[in-house]
This record gives C-alpha cells, sequence and structure tokens, in this order.
C-alpha cells in the first residue's frame, strides 16, 4: 500500500508495513526496497526484547522499526553507511504515521566494518547493543548485475563481507546478547565460520517460496558466548502450491504478529 506525496527529489514511495503500524520512506528507482525479507529479519528478535537493537545495514530501516512495531519496549539504532540510505531512514522516521515510534528509533551514519577505536568513534562502542540484527549485501557480483550504484551497494557482497560484519556485532553487542542474519543459503558456511567462537546456540530457519521448491533464504541467530550445539529449526514455507498469497504463517511474520523462532 502506497500513499500520494507531492513529488520530491529523489523519487520515493511511502509504503505501509505490519498493516498500517509503521511506514516506510524509501527509493522508487535506486537502492533497496524493503519487502518480506526485512520482516523474516525482524521476526527471529523474540517479541518480549526490551533492550537496544543495532539494525546493521539498515537501509530505509524496515527491519529495525519492525522490531519497535512489534517490541512494546524495544529501541533500536538503524546503522547504515550510505548517505542516500540513511536519508530515507530519517525520513521514516520524520514521517507524522511513525510518531508513535521515532522517541525509540535513532539513525546512524557509520560503516559497520570498522575496527576498534574508528568503529567506537563513528558510534559504535564496545558492549553497547542486546541484539544485532543484519541483511548484509549477498548476491555474488556477478549476480543481478545493475546499472544503479545505490542498489548496487544494497546487494552485492564484497569479500570476507560476513567475517568483518559479525566481528563488529561481536564487539558492539553485550555478553549473551544476540545476532540474526538473514542471506541465501549459499552463504551458510561463510556464515557459520564467521559466527564460530563468538556467537553459539546457533538455530538456521531455511526459508522456501514452496513445500516443493529449494530454500532461497536462510536466517540464521546465536547468542555471544553461548556453546550450545547447532540446531536446524522447521522451514518457514511462504506459499502454497498453487497460489500466490502467503500463507497463514508467513503472512502472521510479514504482519508484525508472529515470531519466526516461536520466541
Amino acid at each position: 500500500m502506497t500513499a500520494a506525496e507531492p513529488a520530491a527529489a529523489p523519487r520515493h514511495t511511502i509504503d505501509a508495513f505490519h498493516r498500517g503500524r509503521f511506514w516506510l520512506v524509501q527509493p522508487a528507482d535506486g537502492g533497496h526496497r524493503a519487502g518480506m525479507d526485512a520482516m523474516m529479519l525482524a521476526a527471529a528478535v523474540p517479541t518480549g526484547f526490551a533492550g537496544l537493537l543495532a539494525d546493521f545495514g539498515a537501509g530505509a530501516g524496515a527491519a529495525g522499526l519492525a522490531v519497535v512495531s512489534r517490541c512494546e519496549s524495544a529501541k533500536a539504532t538503524l546503522v547504515e553507511r550510505s548517505p542516500e540510505m540513511a536519508a530515507f531512514a530519517e525520513a521514516s522516521l520524520a514521517h507524522p504515521a511513525n510518531q508513535h515510534l521515532s522517541d525509540r528509533v535513532t539513525v546512524l551514519r557509520a560503516d559497520v566494518t570498522l575496527t576498534g577505536k574508528e568503529r567506537g568513534a563513528a558510534g559504535l562502542p564496545d558492549n553497547r547493543f542486546d541484539f544485532i540484527i543484519m541483511n548484509p549485501p549477498f548476491n555474488a557480483g556477478e549476480d543481478r548485475a545493475t546499472p544503479n550504484a545505490l542498489r548496487r551497494e544494497a546487494h552485492v557482497m564484497a569479500d570476507g563481507l560476513f567475517e568483518a560484519w559479525v566481528r563488529s556485532a561481536a564487539a558492539v553487542v553485550k555478553p549473551r546478547g544476540g545476532i540474526a542474519i538473514i542471506a541465501r543459503p549459499e552463504s551458510l558456511a561463510a556464515i557459520l565460520e564467521a559466527l564460530a567462537g563468538r556467537f553459539g546456540n546457533a538455530d538456521i530457519v531455511p526459508v522456501h517460496p514452496r513445500a516443493d521448491q529449494p530454500a532461497i533464504r536462510i536466517v540464521v541467530r546465536g547468542f555471544l558466548g553461548a556453546r550450545g550445539k547447532l540446531a536446524l529449526r522447521p522451514p518457514l514455507i511462504l506459499h502454497e502450491a498453487t497460489a500466490k498469497g502467503l500463507l497463514p504463517r508467513a503472512d502472521a511474520i510479514s504482519n508484525g504478529t508472529a515470531t519466526l523462532f516461536g520466541d
């Protein structure tokens, strides 16, 4: 659903999420447009979460806003290095329909791959956050080539990306704090390697478009310093075999009334 607004530069849309409980100002032509990926990532955060969350690579802020929309006592920092996308996140917070959430959300323009003192100086000090969510650019360079630089930055993965992002998450999250990552299935090995020695009790939910089709996404969740074993959870199936609409559980996750891990 898109609400009309006077023309402005850059071109954008204003889109409803969680059945209108929050709205997102996002680019119409370039950059990353949020959808089901952001909602599934947000649904990895437990419903009772009441701490400070960081949304790494937040884009226009969909996943972080979805967390505070569902978790009434949560606060979020939307971390985005692209000035253009950070401006969209700031516009989302300024939208009148998000006034009920805006006092619990801030935008931080920072590069999550910074290390040490540079990372702290950028606004990401050690042991600050209770939970980190991330939707890194996970397409290989040869995948989905696009002439749009903003969209390419949001979608195309650099070498060592998961290691750099997870390393920063391990530094800025508090002991036993959580992490959730959404990516393509082929990134699983790199994600598990990055988590090793940092985040344990890892759970994986594969996401399938239909029950008879291969997974197109994985959501991985773990906790800093935990030592539990890796667990593969039942899959999330998005659609029936012959229908385009979301199945009830996927629809509930999309609209902020259910969680991905059942907590």
